[in-house]
């Protein structure tokens, strides 16, 4: 099966139009939930390798991508996580996995608790702990405001680069020719959801295995978090990239899968 993907399709769920790229075709299923500004394109790399044992749907979550935007739609937490419930119950899908990254690991921890026979097990890589009362998401809005706009007004690459400065020139070209895609009220509802909505209090109440993996140079989970953590989760298995910052298979592709393992289908 070539690692390219198989097609990008629409899908009518929870009340929105929502667009996936599916890759593999074959083995246990997969919903990939990408982060705060990341389309479902810019997850190609990764999906074309999980796709020679997984059938892989890499959504475009609301108000980004080719999904539903614009201002009448609700950017939260709940409602992008009943999009994933959505999604898996319009494709008709038996307890998908659900591998989320940054925001689309509290996505998918969101959905799990919400409908927690729906999904098999979660991956959940590198997902912002911040809440009321704890310390602030180490990245800064304008990072993304800023790059925002100018994806918007039109910018290459090289212009890309100064957001982005490890990132290779193929990665870097998808992004700036997608991030305009990104509308910037929905971005700016998630960074502070990062702050006002805390996921801590929803991992007691996961009942599938869950995964969480650590960025060695992200700063965005201390000690103290994964200690929180497990007390509110025994079963919750931790593993780390020790290189990697937060856009982990971005800075260690073969360390994230490494650390990933068999987990989805084990």
């Amino acid at each position: 099966m070539s690692g390219q993907a198989l097609y990008g399709a629409n899908v009518f769920a929870n009340g929105i139009r929502q667009h996936y790229l599916r890759y593999g075709g074959k083995g246990p299923s997969v919903i990939l939930v990408p982060g705060i500004t990341s389309p479902a394109i810019t997850w190609g790399f990764v999906a074309e390798r999980l796709a020679d044992r997984y059938d892989v749907y890499v959504l475009d979550v609301r108000g980004r991508g080719l999904s539903s935007t614009g201002p009448d739609l609700d950017y939260g937490l709940d409602a992008m996580a009943a999009d994933v419930v959505g999604l898996a119950s319009a494709l008709g899908l038996s307890t998908p996995a659900l591998l989320g990254h940054s925001m689309g690991a509290r996505v998918a921890i969101r959905a799990a608790v919400s409908a927690p026979s729906a999904f098999s097990r979660l991956a959940l890589i590198d997902p912002p702990v911040s809440g009321p009362g704890r310390r602030a998401y180490p990245s800064k809005l304008p990072w993304y405001v800023d790059s925002i706009r100018l994806a918007t007004s039109g910018i290459d690459a090289d212009g890309m680069k100064a957001f982005c400065p490890t990132w290779t020139d193929e990665q870097l070209k998808l992004r700036a020719e997608w991030l305009h895609t990104c509308y910037e009220p929905a971005i700016v509802t998630a960074f502070e959801d990062f702050h006002n909505d805390d996921i801590f209090p929803d991992l007691p109440n996961l009942k599938q295995p869950a995964l969480l993996m650590v960025a060695g140079r992200g700063g965005v989970i201390e000690q103290a978090d994964e200690d929180e953590a497990l007390s509110l989760n025994p079963a919750l298995e931790i593993v780390r990239v020790p290189n990697a910052g937060h856009m982990i298979p971005w800075d260690d592709f073969h360390g994230f899968f490494a650390a990933l393992g068999d987990f989805l289908s084990r």
